[in-house]
């Protein structure tokens, strides 16, 4: 029997490309037992705004923990969900579905908690819920971890059971692939070629923000404009 498994961190209301590699998985690892990085995409994203593109950024606890695992990474100021929850109002109160989805992400937003991984997995569940999307969602830190980047890799499909390893474009580069087939896993790559523009406020249209703003703007008609459905 097939499966396909892809680990990936955890992001802050990711983009919808990340919603279609959960879609085009049999598991979802969440693959948070690895050092955070800065100015990436696990505690912040963007949405659009009149004035275009704007940064939600969530602050963590960062200054002398360079080598802090995404899984330990701590909130700095409890004020980012107000602040964020104002500024998605502000952003999309015009949105043709924002009224079918204001009680829930509101209800997202008011809930306290101060560790990022748990944050970007409540988001992360929700947004799968109004998808329709059913992949199952693990943690990293639920397997055993052994050896280096790529052999936690494929340690993480054996004990998943994965016979496919289905990964994000970019690794393409540098990925191993001799590593997972050596094991008798195939390995294939998510392609974001090719996604159509949707009724977006304020053009421009920009494809790579939140897929809130695809949700706010479509609703339930949100994955035709998908990759994966």
């Amino acid at each position: 029997m097939s499966k396909t498994v892809a680990i990936v961190q955890s992001n802050y209301i990711p983009w919808k490309g990340y919603f279609d590699l959960i879609n085009s998985a049999d598991e979802f690892i969440l693959y948070d037992d690895v050092q955070y990085t800065r100015r990436d995409w696990r505690n912040r994203n963007t949405i659009k705004s009149p004035k275009g593109s704007t940064w939600l950024t969530i602050p963590v606890q960062v200054k002398g923990k360079y080598l802090q695992k995404i899984k330990d990474i701590v909130v700095a100021d409890d004020k980012w969900s107000h602040d964020h929850w104002q500024s998605i109002v502000h952003c999309y109160a015009k949105a043709r579905y924002f009224r079918d989805y204001n009680d829930l992400f509101g209800e997202l937003y008011q809930q306290p908690e101060d560790n990022l991984s748990r944050i970007n997995y409540r988001f992360i569940a929700a947004i799968c819920q109004i998808l329709g999307i059913r992949t199952t969602i693990s943690w990293s830190m639920d397997f055993e971890l052994i050896g280096d980047k790529t052999e936690r890799l494929v340690g993480l499909c054996l004990q998943a059971g994965a016979t496919n390893y289905l990964s994000g474009p970019a690794a393409r580069a540098y990925l191993d692939e001799a590593a997972f087939t050596s094991k008798g896993i195939e390995v294939s790559y998510m392609d974001y070629s090719g996604y159509p523009e949707y009724g977006q406020l304020y053009p421009p249209f920009q494809s790579k923000v939140s897929v809130v703003d695809l949700i706010f703007n479509e609703g339930p008609n949100a994955p035709r404009y998908m990759m994966s459905f």
